[in-house]
């Protein structure tokens, strides 16, 4: 047994730091969740942030933008137009694809102040592109309708989970070699 931790050392190294990490993450976000319930911002202040910044942007496109929360659901409803067009909900906001994302590289850590300085600058480019994401989202929704179920379910979950996997190889590929029993 002994002899297949140490052949396996550092596989089981990953697993445990990626599931412990996930895990920690995972629990503070859903405590900060459960203590946005009722607070000043619906549903919760990263999620309303989230809502106004696409807003203001895509009413920077020259479309009129607004988001308003829901009277019966915990989202933001964000009309263009005139029109109400999508509603954006928690799993919008991209914290559960920076928890993912931060996970993977905790797992793969290498010295402190360089992971430290990847997971800050991941997090950044994560929610960034997530916000353009659901501007493009919501203008290719006005003009296009019919393709909804394309857009909304395959091409842009497919474009932040695309940009985290390369994310996660430019870090793999910035480690230094590890020796065969490390």
């Amino acid at each position: 047994m002994k002899a297949l931790f140490l052949k396996y050392r550092s596989v089981i190294r990953f697993v445990l730091l990626f599931m412990g990490s996930y895990l920690v993450l995972s629990t503070l976000y859903a405590v900060y969740l459960q203590l946005s319930k009722g607070g000043l911002y619906a549903p919760d202040f990263i999620t309303n942030l989230v809502a106004k910044q696409s807003s203001d942007i895509i009413s920077g496109l020259g479309y009129h933008a607004m988001v308003v929360p829901s009277d019966t659901a915990p989202n933001m409803e964000l009309f263009v137009n005139g029109k109400y067009l999508a509603r954006i909900i928690e799993g919008c906001n991209a914290i559960s694809i920076i928890i993912l994302f931060m996970a993977f590289i905790i797992a793969f850590s290498e010295r402190f102040k360089k992971t430290l300085i990847f997971l800050l600058a991941g997090a950044v480019l994560i929610y960034a592109v997530n916000v353009l994401r659901i501007v493009i989202l919501a203008i290719a929704l006005y003009e296009y309708p019919e393709h909804k179920e394309i857009l909304h379910g395959v091409v842009f979950p497919g474009l932040i989970y695309g940009m985290v996997f390369l994310l996660w190889m430019l870090w793999v590929g910035t480690l230094k070699p590890r020796k065969a029993h490390e």
